[in-house]
């Protein structure tokens, strides 16, 4: 399913949007709070800029949204209707949820907004 060369892995693994061979992040774990934005400058392998043009992530804060808004309904889908608990309970675990996955959010909605311009070529080599 999550093969090399599609966007889901792209955006899923972090990895380069054109040449997919390597993180775009200095630290791979997202929970790492005080790296969760460092990212390489370029990629090692492919020579990917990876900040197109200065400020090119605040265009993420958009997809953020949509992201958030995709975790906050998961969380009360699963504790109103699988787990049947209250409205007031299940606000309170959309509003975990978006605590707990906050740095995730912001690094999916990274790599989603990456990949809008950047396309995987098999062919990426250093030059």
């Amino acid at each position: 399913m999550l093969k090399k060369g599609s966007k889901l892995y792209s955006i899923l693994t972090g990895t380069c949007p054109k040449c997919q061979n390597e993180s775009m992040y200095v630290d791979k774990n997202p929970y790492n709070l005080s790296k969760v934005f460092e990212m390489h400058e370029r990629c090692s392998h492919c020579d990917l800029k990876y900040k197109i043009e200065p400020s090119f992530f605040f265009g993420a804060m958009y997809v953020s949204y949509g992201v958030g808004i995709a975790f906050g309904v998961a969380a009360f889908i699963i504790s109103y209707v699988f787990l049947k608990t209250n409205l007031k309970v299940a606000f309170i675990a959309i509003i975990g949820a978006l605590i707990v996955f906050m740095p995730v959010i912001m690094r999916i909605s990274r790599n989603i907004w990456i990949n809008f311009f950047i396309s995987y070529d098999p062919n990426a080599s250093k030059k």
